[in-house]
């Protein structure tokens, strides 16, 4: 029974040793969540509602996790990350700094360089897209998937339906560049461009 007892006991410990493993997981992706919520606290999302922002890295992350099956934290944190740099006063440096150099890697993939022309950078985005990295094709399909959810959702503020389709035209270019990483977000969005009637 002492054995046995035992026994019991080491198998309570794997348990507590892989529950902490969760839990360094679990709070380095809440780190990164709270760290882009910080971050884009005073922004908001173009739609007729005004939805804070942080609502789209968090819906993208998620995306790559329930949709995407997507484990790898590095891919994850990058998704919560994705748009800090871009659009927020945050440095590749500070990235690296509080999130490490392979984090920072994705994020430098996927961040537009605001000082070009907006067609310029919408340009290179399709020019660039087969030649990132798988972790970074992941985030892009992603966070293209939730951006043309949102679009059939509602149109933004001041946006034309011509301009709705004319993104989703524009997405699909950029798609066409990624595929080959995720069968189940590629599905996803060929479903949504095949319903527009945007070649692909």
């Amino acid at each position: 029974m002492g054995s046995e007892a035992a026994g019991m006991g080491s198998e309570a410990l794997g348990m507590g040793s892989e529950a902490l493993g969760m839990g360094s997981e679990a709070a380095r992706l809440l780190e990164a969540v709270d760290f882009a919520a910080r971050k884009h606290k005073d922004q908001r999302r173009k739609d007729p509602e005004g939805t804070p922002y942080i609502n789209h890295p968090i819906a993208v992350a998620r995306i790559l996790a329930h949709e995407a099956g997507v484990t790898d934290m590095v891919v994850l944190q990058a998704a919560l990350l994705h748009d800090t740099v871009e659009d927020t006063d945050t440095t590749f440096s500070e990235i690296e700094e509080r999130f490490g150099a392979e984090v920072r890697r994705v994020v430098e993939e996927v961040t537009d360089d605001k000082r070009l022309p907006k067609m310029e950078r919408k340009r290179l985005q399709i020019e660039r897209a087969a030649a990132c990295s798988r972790r970074a094709k992941l985030v892009k399909l992603a966070d293209k998937l939730h951006n043309l959810r949102d679009l059939n959702r509602c149109t933004p503020q001041g946006w034309s339906e011509e301009r709705v389709q004319e993104y989703f035209r524009w997405a699909a270019r950029v798609v066409s560049g990624l595929r080959g990483s995720s069968a189940a977000l590629e599905g996803a969005l060929q479903r949504l461009f095949e319903a527009r009637g945007v070649p692909t």
